[in-house]
């Protein structure tokens, strides 16, 4: 019996430090700190917006947004540059978080499921996505890393403008 309460207890206590993670790197996208959130990654991560609902196929179907390591850091130092006029004022954003499930949780590996709100604003202009972040995370250096961030519009269908920040 002590086994069984001592896994369940270890379990909580991962599950409570998966779900600080996906409310702390939600943190850091709302105050702007696109640079500190690049450490969050693991070096092959990929960050992916599908274009149709429930897509599987990154590779082979058209995405909406599916950028490498590379291509992150190129879009937070456009986001830091002091010559990126379009951000003049910069774009804002704000994360309102569902609590976040745990689907899978191995020693180095959990795929967790977070529903949101995610507001974006510039200038006068405000627009609302829902969405649903799925995170693949893997355990390096004893911290937990995004190998994968997926996320899902709502409506992904439908038209609508530029998303500048990152849901």
């Amino acid at each position: 019996m002590n086994d069984v309460m001592t896994a369940e207890a270890t379990r909580g206590t991962a599950a409570q430090e998966i779900a600080d993670f996906v409310h702390d790197e939600a943190w850091l996208l709302d105050d702007g700190r696109f640079t500190e959130w690049l450490d969050l990654w693991t070096p092959e991560g990929i960050y992916w917006m599908p274009l149709d609902w429930k897509q599987q196929d990154a590779v082979h179907e058209t995405s909406l947004l599916h950028e490498d390591q590379f291509m992150l850091r190129l879009r937070v130092e456009r986001l830091n540059g002091a010559r990126t006029f379009s951000q003049k004022p910069k774009s804002r954003c704000h994360h309102v978080l569902n609590r976040p499930r745990v689907l899978e949780l191995g020693e180095d590996r959990a795929k967790v499921v977070t529903q949101m709100h995610y507001v974006e604003t510039r200038l006068d202009e405000q627009f609302l996505l829902a969405v649903t972040v799925t995170h693949d995370l893997v355990r390096q250096d004893g911290r937990w890393k995004m190998a994968l961030k997926r996320v899902d519009l709502l409506n992904s269908d439908a038209a609508f403008g530029n998303i500048q920040l990152l849901p």
